[in-house]
């Protein structure tokens, strides 16, 4: 079975290629370009993986991450976070969180697929 990659990116053309990259290992990829549906979607859709932007229209992927953390019941989904703007602070912000992980935009699509190998095999 598939691992299921739910991508909350507003940018639609780093989107469109984290999707191809993702449905070319196999994995079944759901996108969202808004934060505004995102924990809806999580809990409906139970992906393995959530691919979360941080600076995202309506809901910040900070607020998104926060809010999945503090649901017992999506324990196991694991985050991604991912920003253009990948200081120190971002990234202990992100993990303090709850995140799984943190990536800076740009990033290799290797370095990308070896951390999501690492958080969902």
């Amino acid at each position: 079975m598939a691992r299921k990659v739910l991508l909350v990116e507003d940018d639609d053309s780093i989107a469109t290629a984290l999707e191809f990259v993702l449905t070319r290992h196999g994995m079944e990829c759901i996108r969202l370009s808004s934060g505004v549906g995102a924990l809806p979607a999580i809990r409906r859709l139970g992906p393995d993986l959530v691919l979360l932007d941080v600076k995202l229209p309506g809901v910040s992927g900070y607020d998104i991450c926060r809010e999945l953390r503090g649901d017992p019941g999506l324990a196991r989904v694991r985050v991604l976070m991912m920003t253009a703007r990948g200081s120190a602070a971002e990234q202990r912000r992100a993990l303090a969180l709850g995140a799984d992980g943190f990536i800076s935009k740009p990033f290799e699509m290797a370095e990308l697929k070896a951390r999501i190998a690492r958080l969902i095999g």
